[in-house]
This record gives structure tokens, sequence and C-alpha cells, in this order.
């Protein structure tokens, strides 16, 4: 059976104390040496990719069991102690202005590990897709301001990032895992960890397959003739209601569906157009005549709003609805920096620490004597 589980990030302010710092980096260190001999690299990064592994490795840090900071500091621990040449993958990008560095990061790394120039464009294309995807396809009103890139010596990658909510004091964290992308357009993530909500326009749902494809054909149409349909649309006091402009539903197509009538704010939401659509990128759409919906994500400025309007457009003039499910779907050690459940106990953790790295020697010297046995 799959795990599943729900973990909440609210947002804190401040800063690990150094002390801290100092034991999460060795002990990262120690985990991260036998992870890599026990289960290889491509292990190593298919456990950061999965949510709920990353949250308990969190909490074994000692670092704490649900705040925002979970994934920040986790992961600049884990790029400051993970040297490509020792363990055979490294890490691009973080949180803030070093986000913004991932791609430099990318070829940085690609160095290191003697990846290919090929392999580096790769690498890229699936830094930028993995954060257009989750800032324009899955419309939960968190923005993204962390992206971390775990890349291996093979160009296996992983990438967790994590969006802000400010109103709500929330953040969301989004996990994708290279090796179980099939299509950056369909269901690409390992897992997305967060509080629920009750509406989130989710176009990366198998569900939305039919509003995706008609979005891409809309994005081929003349510039002008969608501006008409919007505004039209803009114009309704009730959106749901056609007026003599000629539907699908006309033509056989089933009836859409809707909350209850005395759920009006549900309503609202799902159905508010955007205030502004860039016209200029669904004009550059046009131009480009997309195949897919990944093509159309990639056109230069196609963003939230734009990729709203159209499933908007889709649902609304053509039956093609999208999902507005939320797609969003632990463990102590040593105690968490703000002593919850209890203050972080730093003889434990170095003692752990120091077990680890024991252990790990007491290993390679038991394979180097039993490869000293049988050397002819």
């Amino acid at each position: 059976m799959k795990k599943q589980g729900v973990v909440d990030l609210p947002l804190h302010g401040g800063k690990a104390p150094q002390w801290l710092l100092t034991r999460m980096k060795r002990l990262a260190h120690a985990v991260f040496e036998l992870i890599v001999d026990e289960y290889g690299v491509n292990g190593a990064i298919e456990k950061v990719a999965d949510p709920l592994w990353f949250q308990s490795l969190s909490c074994a840090l000692a670092y704490d069991w649900h705040s925002s900071g979970t994934t920040t500091v986790v992961c600049g621990v884990l790029k400051s102690v993970i040297d490509p040449e020792e363990f055979g993958f490294g890490i691009a990008g973080g949180k803030g202005k070093a986000s913004r560095n991932t791609l430099a990061d990318i070829d940085a790394l690609g160095e290191k590990l003697k990846l290919s120039d090929g392999k580096l464009e790769e690498l890229k294309y699936a830094s930028r897709i993995s954060a257009k995807v989750d800032n324009a396809c899955i419309q939960d009103g968190y923005q993204l301001y962390h992206h971390s890139m775990f890349i291996t010596e093979k160009g296996e990658w992983a990438v967790v990032q994590q969006g802000m909510n400010p109103s709500e004091r929330y953040a969301r964290r989004y996990h994708w895992l290279s090796l179980s992308v099939k299509t950056y357009e369909e269901e690409p993530h390992q897992g997305i960890i967060g509080v629920p909500h009750d509406t989130v326009l989710d176009m990366t749902s198998k569900e939305s397959r039919g509003c995706r494809r008609t979005s891409v054909d809309l994005a081929k149409t003349e510039p002008r003739e969608l501006a008409r349909v919007y505004k039209e649309l803009s114009s309704r006091k009730d959106k749901r209601i056609t007026s003599d402009q000629r539907t699908l539903l006309e033509f056989g197509m089933p009836a859409l569906e809707f909350e209850k009538e005395g759920d009006v704010s549900q309503e609202e939401v799902r159905y508010r157009l955007p205030s502004r659509v860039n016209w200029d990128a669904l004009r550059e759409a046009y131009e480009q005549q997309p195949t897919n919906y990944e093509q159309f994500l990639c056109i230069r400025g196609i963003g939230p709003a734009t990729v709203r309007a159209l499933a908007l457009i889709a649902e609304l003039i053509y039956g093609e609805p999208p999902s507005w499910r939320d797609p969003v779907k632990f463990s102590f050690a040593f105690g968490g920096k703000d002593g919850v459940p209890y203050p972080v106990d730093r003889k434990t953790m170095d003692e752990t620490t120091e077990l680890l790295r024991t252990a790990m020697k007491q290993a390679k010297v038991k394979l180097l004597h039993k490869q000293y046995l049988f050397i002819p």
C-alpha cells in the first residue's frame, strides 16, 4: 500500500542557530554516506523525492517538525555537505536568490559530474518546466520562492521546491523525480505536501486532460476571437449561463456540474476570471501553433492568468472542465529547534553522528579486507 500523509508547513521566521547547523551538517553527511552506500545514488535522490521521508529527515536532523524552514534549511544543509565528487550527486539552486542561480549551478555541477552538454540542457529544461508547472498549472495560492535540484552523475534528478502563501502564513512543498516523470503536463509529482484547500485549479490532473486539449486548441485560435469570447464571459453576471453564444452544450454535451447553491464563496473563487491576460503571449502561441500542452506552457509569457483564462473558456464555453481538487496528498529522533516536541538532545545527536561515522569506517575496512583476501 502506498504511504500517504499530510504535513502542514506554517511560515516561521528566524534562522537556525549555529550550534544546531553544525550538528545538522555532521549528521546529514553521515546519513547520506550510509544511504548512498546502501541504496546507491539513485536511491538517495528517490528518498529525497519522497515528501514524507524528507519530512522525517528534517525531524531526524532535529530542525523542525512542520515549519516552512524544514525545506529551506534542510536543502541548504545538504547542499553544503554533499560533495558531488564524493557522493556522485550534487545540488543546484536553493532559497530566494539562490534559486535564481540554479542554471549556473547546473553548469558547475556538470563539470564536476562530467555531464554532456545535451544532458545539461535537459536538466535546465527540467528545472524551468517543473517551476512553471507548479506556478501556473497548480493554482493553489502559493508562489514559489525555493527551488532545489538534486542531480546525479548519470543525469537523473529530483526537484524539491516550495511556495508560500503570505496571507495564510503557510508554505507548500512540491517533490519531483525524473525516474517517475512520464510527462511534465499530467500528474508528474512524487508528492505535494501542505494544508489541503477546498478549491484548487489543477491542470496536471488526469481529470483535466480534456481541458488541456481544448486549451491548446484555443491557444492556436486567432487572439482577437479569443479576446471577444473572453470579454463576453467577463461581462456576464452568471458565468455559467451562455447568452447568444452557441456552445458545444447545445449539441448534446452533458450539463456542467457546479457546487451547491449555498456554497457561493467556493463558486466565486472557481469562476473568477483573471483581470489581466497576456495577449502578447497568446499571439506568440498563435504564431507557434503548439501541438501539446507542454509546448504551450513553454511559450514565454504564459503564466497563471493565461492558463486560468483558457481553462475557464474551455469549461464554460466548450464543456471541458479542469480538475478543481487540491492535489496535496512524521518522526522525531533528537527533538526540534523550537523545543517541540522537546528540546534538542545535543549529546545524543553528537553520539549518533559518531556512531554512523564509525559504522561507515568499519564497513569500508571490512570491504577492503575481503578484497585483499581474494587477491590472487
